[in-house]
């Protein structure tokens, strides 16, 4: 049912126009997220034409249940927009994606690092080359079926966390530019949990009303990372040893790429009198380092790229007092940026946090409000 608009009122996407003067391009992965956000455009009378984005081999990626942008997601994506009557567009972006995404993941994963290919993919393609395409198509806006939201405050839009603390998805779109962010839409950021999505669906007698979450990398089958790496990077999993702090031969490895900061289990070291975790990967000597879990704590943390959403240059003062995540699992830490740049800073954590690894994201929280300021890079470790 289109909604009601009166002259010189805005509609619900924020245009002084009728809904069905709006054009809006809706970023659909033929999840039920973004399947409702455009059911619910439609509806509503807007203008609607959903693109999905085939970003890698879809068919080799059929027999794979749960991941985004695969065949069986390209069917759901164009279904739904058949049975809510709008336009549905299907655009290769292999190669974009493979350059600006998978390459990277493959080397950062070489490096040593722990990457997060979901914020690339947001930053480099979805909120890049998809956005320009919205535009080439006229459309006013992009909605997506992230959950978080865009407000408007006394300088413009603002990115805020979602209404959901259990789907907030800010980590990972710390890095969207404020540029971005005046054409982006959320229409799910304010929902109160995941069932009032699955009962717009429902409402809506959408194909994809029980279709499970992706829970993977999409292009990661079964959280498998080492044996894409190798793939990708032939001789990658080669062996070495595994060396306490001073150096001392503990045991050996088939391949740094299977190990990641923090990790305590299939360390293949026992008989110690306690547990050894994983506390630096040193790839050009092939050595994976294990320490007691106190060597985790980290307080001291650089960061660059850095986006900044706050109303000052982020280099107008010498300290923002802020909260900080470096992964998407916990709660905002309370912290001090000093930064060094416009999109370089130290951040200091006051209270010291475990498993901080280069190539994770170090995104910043307002702590007295839902707001996120930005984010950048944690580039290197202690």
């Amino acid at each position: 049912m289109a909604l009601d608009w009166t002259p010189g009122r805005l509609n619900s996407l924020g245009f002084a126009k009728p809904p069905s003067e709006t054009r809006v391009v809706v970023a659909m992965s033929g999840g039920v997220d973004s399947s409702v956000v455009a059911a619910q455009l439609a509806e509503e009378g807007y203008d609607v034409v959903g693109v999905t984005l085939q970003l890698y081999d879809h068919g080799a990626a059929l027999a794979k249940k749960g991941a985004c942008c695969a065949g069986r997601d390209i069917h759901d994506a164009r279904r739904v927009a058949e049975d809510m009557g709008f336009p549905h567009y299907v655009l290769d972006y292999e190669n974009v994606f493979k350059d600006a995404v998978i390459d990277e993941f493959a080397d950062s994963y070489l490096g040593g690092a722990t990457p997060v290919p979901c914020i690339r993919c947001n930053e480099r393609v979805k909120f890049k080359d998809l956005l320009e395409t919205a535009k080439d198509l006229d459309a006013d806006c992009m909605a997506t079926g992230h959950y978080i939201q865009r407000k408007m405050g006394e300088h413009g839009a603002e990115l805020h966390s979602a209404a959901d603390a259990n789907r907030d998805q800010s980590y990972f779109l710390f890095s969207t530019t404020p540029a971005q962010l005046d054409y982006l839409r959320f229409p799910l950021g304010h929902l109160a949990s995941k069932a009032e999505t699955r009962a717009l669906a429902s409402k809506y007698g959408l194909s994809v009303a029980d279709k499970p979450d992706s829970q993977d990398i999409c292009f990661v089958p079964n959280g498998d990372y080492a044996s894409v790496i190798e793939k990708l990077r032939p001789g990658a999993g080669e062996p070495g040893d595994i060396v306490d702090m001073d150096g001392k031969v503990l045991g050996s490895h088939n391949g740094v790429i299977h190990y990641t900061i923090g990790q305590r289990r299939g360390l293949g070291v026992g008989g110690l009198a306690s547990p050894l975790y994983v506390v630096k990967l040193d790839v050009d000597k092939k050595h994976v380092i294990v320490g007691p879990k106190e060597a985790l704590a980290t307080r001291m943390i650089p960061v660059r790229e850095i986006n900044w959403l706050g109303d000052a240059a982020f280099d107008s003062q010498t300290e923002w007092h802020v909260g900080i995540k470096v992964r998407s699992t916990r709660p905002p830490a309370p912290a001090v940026i000093r930064p060094i740049s416009a999109t370089e800073a130290e951040v200091e954590l006051l209270t010291p946090e475990e498993g901080v690894s280069p190539g994770q994201a170090c995104v910043f929280y307002d702590e007295g409000s839902s707001r996120i300021f930005g984010g950048g890079w944690i580039w290197r470790g202690n």
